[in-house]
């Protein structure tokens, strides 16, 4: 049985009546028998950072790597039911006195529309979010029986599901109702460091900086921790404002107070959810823990749960936020339908989005950049990468097939040395353009995982980077790069045979240096997600400082003059782009035209630019380079040239040569 499941807004793309957070994480998953064949989020496609969007592209790529028609799809999934969908949407209708249609109407006409799929109603089946959330968890897992604690901002009705796990079946025991979310907890809190929605893992790594005691008592009186695994909630905002705490507004630095408040909401965190983990792992029978939703992207939370000890082994699916839900949701279709109960061995590899082409059409695509690169391919490519990160060089690797989740795992990573510690200064500021403090994970052969890394009793899949354990005492100083302030790591230890050319990477890094450890981390700007395409690596390897790309078994330098070339571009703008000229009031009275350039989705960016780049922009037509669009008005000067390159780097639109299609 073929099925499709799928995460995201069903309204159309124009369409903004759904709130910005309600759906985000859009993703498709085609699974043949239970096993995946394929999957992939939307936001690698329209370059969307979570985006909410229908994954129209996310479910033609799967299609296309599994080599089937749509007519092939023998059912589709859903992350959430069907009553829940529905009662949102009427709910946004009425609100904005728009027609009523149904969730099963708006899934038929989107898959009718872009894919000619006419599928029976009832092979369109809906499930209950947390039960998709624990359906992909459990059947990758691997284990016959698991406790399955499902953990994330709010599903129909419940914010924490528990499960028992049992040869291929899920049989729910308890549930938490949504005003004991710790997913929107923690969610509402960081918005007085100035963050949101896809920034809870900045306050995790922020928070090893503060300490905890100084707001301990205001988190504290927060909560009341209760008979059962139960638990009482407050909010955070209104307590810290109350007490004359100071909210961080974006972009500004980051006070001593603000680096406590993380530290306290972490230490809140980690001192509820282990009480809910500590008593059902007591009274449920349980040895093995599958853990899954958007706090179990809490790497820091997961490591306390492995040193607690309260589990045989703790298995944490790559995908563990909305995305995974794809997953689940064709997971819970087959089963709605019949299948036998979805037993799966353990899940070894991310690897399931879309690959890179052929040898030919990558050199061809790095051929129509040849006046800004040029490019070898040599005998033995992991050779000559091991050489350069040896030498200090900080690689783009971009290998094989995507992967799924939201960390490079050695297919779309940006790679360097993780011995000295300026290398985390050097490519926060050169490539990732982020806070200093962010951390960076390390990747090391299973070999050599426990010589540098106090690995816990209790065993865990380390393949996917969701735990963080301490380096070892001895190995923090050799360590400099990867190696947190308070002496952790975010691990990632390389299975040889879930991806054989990056083990042999790692490793013969290893032989030439002594250390067989690298700094891994996702292959992207602050401005977008990971890459996906050869485009797309090409497109961050020119608009930041990455020393060399590797693209399979090409290697790509910036020629000398690379910028010289600027001009001989074209400009394609992305879907969302725009461009606006109102007037304004200046302080002294009088009017004024400022020209903007946004990007038209909830929260996307915008920024005022110069009436020439406006201009040059407005004329663009996808057939002229920059040059020639510049002639009229003498030529592309040195100003607009830095003005252009930086919208190119912030992704208000691509740049292509022209000859590309």
């Amino acid at each position: 049985m073929i099925v499709l499941g799928l995460s995201g807004n069903l309204l159309p793309e124009e369409s903004n009546l759904v709130p910005y957070g309600y759906v985000h994480d859009s993703a498709a998953c085609l699974i043949s028998d239970g096993v995946p064949l394929a999957a992939i989020e939307e936001e690698r496609f329209n370059r969307i950072k979570k985006t909410d969007k229908f994954p129209i592209n996310a479910i033609q790529a799967c299609l296309d790597i599994a080599g089937l028609s749509p007519s092939k799809i023998d059912a589709v999934g859903y992350n959430y039911q069907e009553g829940a969908v529905n009662y949102l949407l009427n709910k946004l209708y009425i609100e904005n006195s728009q027609p009523i249609r149904s969730a099963r109407q708006l899934m038929m006409d989107r898959l009718n529309d872009n894919f000619g799929l006419d599928l029976p109603h009832d092979r369109l089946l809906y499930a209950q979010h947390h039960v998709t959330h624990a359906a992909s968890c459990f059947t990758r897992s691997g284990m016959d029986e698991a406790l399955v604690i499902v953990m994330d901002g709010a599903g129909e009705q419940h914010s924490t599901t528990v499960f028992r796990g049992r040869y291929g079946r899920l049989e729910s025991l308890a549930a938490y109702n949504i005003g004991k979310s710790l997913g929107l907890f923690y969610l509402e809190a960081i918005s007085l460091l100035g963050y949101g929605l896809g920034d809870e893992y900045k306050v995790m790594g922020l928070a090893p900086y503060g300490d905890p005691e100084v707001y301990r008592g205001i988190f504290d009186r927060m909560y009341r921790l209760a008979g059962r695994g139960d638990y009482t909630l407050g909010h955070p905002v209104q307590d810290f404002l109350d007490h004359g705490f100071a909210p961080r507004l974006k972009g500004q630095e980051f006070s001593q107070e603000h680096i406590d408040f993380a530290a306290g909401l972490q230490r809140t965190l980690d001192n509820i959810a282990m009480h809910v983990l500590t008593y059902w792992a007591q009274n449920s029978g349980l040895a093995n823990l599958c853990f899954v939703g958007g706090v179990a992207h809490n790497s820091s939370l997961n490591g306390l749960i492995l040193r607690s000890e309260l589990f045989r082994e703790v298995f944490i699916h790559p995908a563990s936020h909305d995305a995974g839900t794809a997953e689940g949701a064709a997971l819970a279709a087959a089963h709605q339908l019949g299948a036998l109960p979805l037993r799966q061995s353990r899940l070894r590899s991310a690897s399931l989005g879309p690959g890179l082409g052929t040898a030919a059409e990558i050199e061809k695509e790095l051929a129509c950049w040849n006046e800004f690169i040029e490019y070898e391919r040599p005998d033995d490519i992991v050779e000559s990468a091991a050489e350069l990160l040896a030498d200090g060089s900080v690689l783009g690797w971009v290998h094989g097939r995507s992967e799924y989740g939201p960390r490079a795992l050695g297919n779309r990573s940006i790679l360097a040395d993780a011995r000295p510690s300026g290398n985390k200064q050097k490519i926060n500021s050169m490539v990732k353009k982020r806070e200093s403090y962010r951390p960076f994970a390390p990747v090391v052969i299973p070999e050599a995982a426990e010589a540098y890394f106090d690995l816990p009793k209790t065993r865990a899949n380390y393949d996917f980077m969701s735990f963080v354990v301490n380096v070892r005492e001895d190995r923090r100083a050799e360590l400099g790069a990867v190696t947190h302030v308070d002496g952790s790591a975010r691990l990632q230890v390389i299975d040889p045979t879930a991806n054989q050319r990056f083990y042999r990477l790692v490793r013969r890094f290893g032989e030439l240096t002594g250390v067989p450890v690298l700094l891994n981390t996702s292959f992207n700007n602050n401005a977008e997600p990971i890459v996906q395409s050869v485009h797309d690596a090409l497109t961050c390897f020119l608009t930041t400082e990455l020393d060399v790309l590797v693209i399979e078994d090409f290697l790509a330098r910036r020629r000398q003059d690379h910028s010289l070339a600027f001009g001989s571009l074209i400009v394609r703008f992305r879907p969302f782009t725009r461009l606006a000229k109102r007037n304004r009031m200046t302080p002294a009275g009088t009017q004024e035209v400022v020209y903007e350039i946004y990007l038209d989705y909830p929260k996307g960016p915008h920024t005022a630019i110069s009436a020439a780049s406006f201009a040059l922009l407005e004329a663009a037509d996808e057939v002229r380079c920059l040059d020639s669009l510049a002639e009229p008005t003498g030529g592309l000067n040195a100003e607009v040239r830095r003005e252009l390159y930086s919208l190119w780097q912030e992704r208000f639109f691509t740049l292509r040569p022209t000859g590309r299609p």
